[in-house]
């Protein structure tokens, strides 16, 4: 067992030094060429998976989108539509637990969390969050990766964004790649790839939230098929929950802790959930949920303020979610308890209003539809409607 442990966290550890092959060719090609503003002119109109592959491309990223429009030839799709189910009827649930929890773990990286001070990101909370969210929204449609979706284009731009950002910081002189690694390795994405899935659901479950077996298995089923188109290698991404969770617990032991950087870019959110609450008495609460979604280890780390009152209070909170839960009649009352946070981040935009930037989200169609049907998150109608 130990010998099995210690060759795969070897084989982890070589993920440092590696990049994205395939991407990175294309971004090298096109910053060559001095072409990169017009192909992001093309590429932001090109957000469907029924589009064809926009002809006014050059030859290198016409390639990369035929070679990477499709999910790896393992990918049972019949599993991830049991996915969207699940969606269906926690999706606001998985955002408070991405809002509160996996946001925070992301900081508790330092390494990532260097490459964002370096891209100038620290202070842009809201735009990161919106992204990321937007990101699994088009993810957990009925049918993400076939005809109707979004999310295909959305891996292949989010997969040029990263070979971006390892192309300008390899170069920019502040960054030493054989001591720090590659920036946005392929380490790194599997880290995030293991806090979007493992400890969502970890979180979802810690607050109170029922998640079955099944329902968890097909969520980490959706987000190795992603891994697998965003250009981690398979056979570093293990096949099942409980491997994927053992590996959580690995890389969380080898590679979290604090930094500056991972403590300021908790701070600035904290900032902009504070913002996104009425007045000033209930500052205290986001901190508090923040704390009941991480361990108490990464929450010291990254400075997270500790009100006794509100962990009370929280805490008291989660107890009767976990009663609210278990009932057959989820009354309005208990949907509003449930659903408050996921709302905050699905409600139609993620706004900080010490500056006034808003970003808006795109909430599939059917999603709103059920969301609004049920009555579990007050959305915004789309543009136009």
């Amino acid at each position: 067992m130990q010998n099995t442990k210690a060759t795969a966290l070897s084989a982890v550890a070589a993920l440092k030094y590696q990049g994205d092959p395939l991407a990175d060719a294309v971004i090298a090609d096109l910053v060559a060429g001095g072409t990169t503003g017009a192909v992001n002119e093309v590429l932001a109109r090109f957000r469907d998976n029924d589009q064809p592959v926009p002809e006014d491309l050059p030859e290198p990223v016409r390639r990369y989108l035929v070679a990477t429009d499709a999910p790896p030839d393992w990918a049972d799709l019949e599993r991830i539509a049991a996915a969207y189910e699940f969606f269906v009827d926690d999706g606001v649930h998985v955002a408070s637990v991405l809002s509160f929890g996996a946001m925070v773990n992301c900081y508790a990286q330092p390494r990532p969390s260097r490459v964002l001070s370096l891209t100038h990101r620290l202070n842009q909370p809201h735009r990161r969050l919106s992204e990321t969210s937007q990101f699994v929204l088009n993810m957990m449609g009925p049918a993400p990766f076939g005809s109707g979706g979004a999310f295909v284009p959305t891996i292949q731009k989010t997969r040029l964004i990263h070979a971006a950002v390892r192309h300008f910081i390899t170069r920019s002189g502040e960054w030493d790649v054989e001591a720090d690694g590659v920036p946005l390795c392929q380490q790194d994405m599997l880290g995030a790839l293991l806090i979007f899935s493992v400890q969502v659901i970890d979180g979802m479950r810690r607050i109170g939230i029922a998640v079955t077996d099944r329902e968890a298995e097909d969520y980490y089923y959706v987000w190795r098929v992603t891994g697998a188109l965003l250009g981690i290698p398979a056979d570093a991404m293990p096949e099942t929950l409980a491997e994927a969770q053992a590996l959580n617990a690995q890389l969380v032991e080898t590679s979290y802790g604090p930094s500056a950087e991972g403590i300021e870019l908790t701070r600035n959110l904290l900032r902009l959930y504070e913002n996104l609450v009425p007045g000033k008495a209930f500052d205290g609460v986001v901190a508090a949920m923040v704390r009941q979604v991480v361990t108490p280890q990464v929450a010291d780390w990254l400075e997270v303020p500790h009100s006794r009152a509100w962990v009370r209070t929280v805490g008291a909170g989660t107890r009767v979610m976990r009663l609210l839960e278990r009932s057959e009649d989820r009354s309005r009352a208990a949907t509003a308890v449930l659903d408050k946070a996921g709302s905050l981040l699905l409600g139609g935009s993620v706004r900080t209003l010490t500056d006034g930037q808003s970003t808006a989200l795109t909430i599939p169609s059917d999603l709103r539809e059920k969301w609004l049907a049920a009555g579990v998150c007050p959305m915004a109608p789309p543009p136009g409607g």
